[in-house]
């Protein structure tokens, strides 16, 4: 089976270092999967949904922000701002955060703060769609 060496760091905490079969992460095209022996690359991480398959077949997925993923050799690491399984996500806070970013933009701010607000609700709704998936089957 070929593996290939995963470390996914978030801003507060290493969240996996160890072996894996396959990554796909959330980028701005869409989806991109990573195998055992891929090309090097810097690949930009958009707020979304993590997934990566270890070496006894299971399968993890996570709420991930923003970040970058540096893929040389047969090593590959994740440098996200959060990275949250879906039982550590507390549903009634992401529902709050959403909330006050919608406020947000209807308040028609500043250019910057309008990104800032669109940035929270991105993150939050993910959290939230996530969440409540985490009762599916894979």
């Amino acid at each position: 089976m070929n593996t290939f060496s995963l470390k996914i760091y978030a801003s507060n905490k290493v969240f996996y270092e160890g072996e894996a079969i396959s990554l796909t992460l959330p980028t701005i095209d869409g989806e991109m999967g990573i195998l055992a022996n891929h090309e090097d690359m810097i690949i930009g991480i958009e707020v979304g949904e993590l997934r990566m398959t270890t070496p006894d077949e299971k399968v993890t997925i996570a709420a991930v922000s923003q970040g970058f993923a540096e893929i040389i050799g047969n090593e590959v690491n994740v440098l996200v701002s959060t990275a949250e399984l879906p039982e550590e996500i507390d549903i009634r806070r992401a529902e709050e955060a959403a909330e006050r970013a919608e406020e947000h933009l209807r308040q028609k701010k500043s250019i910057q703060e309008y990104y800032s607000s669109q940035a929270s609700l991105a993150r939050a709704m993910n959290r939230l769609k996530l969440s409540k998936n985490r009762g599916r089957k894979i």
